[in-house]
């Protein structure tokens, strides 16, 4: 494909960020709980290995042309982008994975959906580039740059400064879910699949190949991850607050 140098950069970027983030992130959060150097270590070591096995399998997949058979339905790219999704539940329910949201500083779940700013500005240089349709970018249907805009804002005053309600964070996750739900919807209709909604040219084909499959693979599986682990964060402080009559400060700040 012509004119896919500066649109693979910002991707790469972008992927390159959210992976550095995650594991590192990870790392210092393991270092606040109680458990032991051995517990720590297997922890990490096997989300490392998780992260990298799905992007190894994502890309060889890409390189396959499974993901380009649009006649398959659901379309593949959806479950790619699904199958995470019992993972990211089981972890924010399960007792250790409390544990770990009770360690993590909310703001920096907060602010790594920043990097969905970056995610737009790919798309829109892929729509001036005619390697997508003008409503998958900012200037169409799709104003999940939102998100990234106001990811660090509602971070920083909701949790460092502590000047906006908590209620803003409920606020700020629920859009967040529909703006994602709905810059997806978009791309699932562009599609030249049964499905398809939007017929002007070009349809949505790109993210079927490497390393474009890292966006719904990988980066709106991030998202998602970021919005149910911060509600889960927000309900778990209520309930405290609920039981102790009294509101609870976040979790230690980063």
């Amino acid at each position: 494909m012509n004119n896919t140098l500066l649109p693979t950069v910002l991707l790469s970027l972008c992927c390159l960020f959210c992976i550095v983030f995650l594991v590192f992130g990870l790392r210092s959060v393991l270092a606040r709980t109680s458990w032991d150097k051995g517990r720590q270590a297997r922890v990490l070591r096997t989300a490392s290995l998780l992260l990298s096995g799905w992007i190894l399998l994502l890309g060889w997949l890409a390189l396959r042309g499974f993901f380009a058979d649009f006649s398959a339905l659901p379309p593949r790219q959806g479950i790619a982008m699904l199958i995470p999704l019992p993972v990211v539940l089981w972890i924010a329910f399960s007792k250790g994975g409390k544990e770990l949201l009770q360690h993590t500083p909310p703001q920096w779940i907060l602010y790594l959906q920043s990097f969905r700013i970056i995610v737009e500005l790919m798309l829109w240089v892929s729509v001036l580039d005619r390697l997508l349709p003008v409503q998958v970018s900012l200037e169409g249907r799709n104003f999940d740059i939102l998100s990234g805009l106001f990811a660090i804002p509602v971070g920083y005053y909701c949790f460092v400064k502590k000047s906006w309600p908590s209620w803003v964070v409920l606020l700020y996750n629920t859009a967040g879910l529909l703006l994602l739900l709905n810059a997806v919807a978009i791309a699932v209709l562009s599609m030249p699949t049964p499905l398809r909604q939007f017929h002007n040219e070009p349809a949505v084909t790109l993210i079927v190949h490497f390393p474009f499959i890292y966006l719904p693979g990988f980066l709106v599986p991030v998202a998602y991850t970021l919005h149910i682990f911060s509600l889960r964060q927000w309900a778990m402080s209520r309930s405290t607050a609920r039981y102790t009559g009294r509101s609870i400060p976040p979790p230690i700040k980063g």
